[in-house]
């Protein structure tokens, strides 16, 4: 099984993507395509690749949802005090990747990270299922855990808490902002020549966004 691992290998036949034939900004180009993804790719179009690296330069990789996106840049939410939460703290840049196989496209976007303000983060957590705002107190993210009762003994003490009232959400979750300064399009074409469009921008203040074609 492992052998044919070599021998694996697809070719791929997407649409032309051309730097003078996208926007001057890459948001209206994203907004594109993740619509048409989540045509193909149902609920899970909006799973990310985040990248962070740790304080001694050690790259860690998950996947995250994206949960909004405007101008400003992308947002996801998660435990502040989890791995990715405390490496962000230390080092507040990252890089995400999209990845839609239905499309033969991908899209990388590399910033700055910051947390989102705390009323956004509670407009979110409000939004949530009850058992998902549950969870983000039950979950310790990251910390090593005995077994999986344990998660269930804190699940019913915090269902008990919140038996009569709405869950508040955990001082220690919440929301994080990433500031694009590139956002490259990959779209797969025949023979490996893909086509690979790039914007980058000086900061994340900047309104104007500098495009070209990259070799595949």
């Amino acid at each position: 099984m492992m052998s044919d691992l070599a021998g694996m290998r697809r070719d791929y036949e997407g649409d032309a993507l051309a730097p003078e034939n996208t926007p001057d900004s890459p948001l209206p180009l994203f907004e594109g395509w993740l619509e048409k993804a989540i045509e193909t790719e149902g609920l899970d179009a909006n799973a990310m690749t985040l990248a962070t690296v740790d304080s001694a330069g050690h790259p860690h990789a998950r996947i995250v949802l994206l949960k909004g996106f405007d101008q400003s840049g992308f947002r996801f939410y998660t435990n502040y005090q989890s791995q990715k939460g405390n490496e962000l703290a230390h080092v507040p840049n990252a890089a995400v990747v999209f990845w839609w196989p239905a499309l033969q496209r991908q899209i990388r976007v590399e910033g700055s990270v910051s947390k989102v303000d705390s009323r956004q983060s509670d407009d979110y957590f409000a939004s949530r299922p009850r058992q998902s705002q549950l969870a983000a107190w039950v979950s310790q993210q990251s910390v090593e855990i005995p077994n999986r009762d344990w998660m269930k003994e804190r699940l019913s003490r915090f269902e008990q808490v919140y038996s009569d009232q709405d869950v508040e959400r955990p001082p220690h979750w919440g929301g994080y902002l990433l500031a694009p300064l590139a956002v490259e399009f990959w779209q797969g074409q025949r023979s490996r020549l893909h086509d690979r469009v790039r914007y980058t921008r000086r900061d994340e203040h900047a309104q104007e966004w500098h495009r070209t074609r990259l070799a595949p």
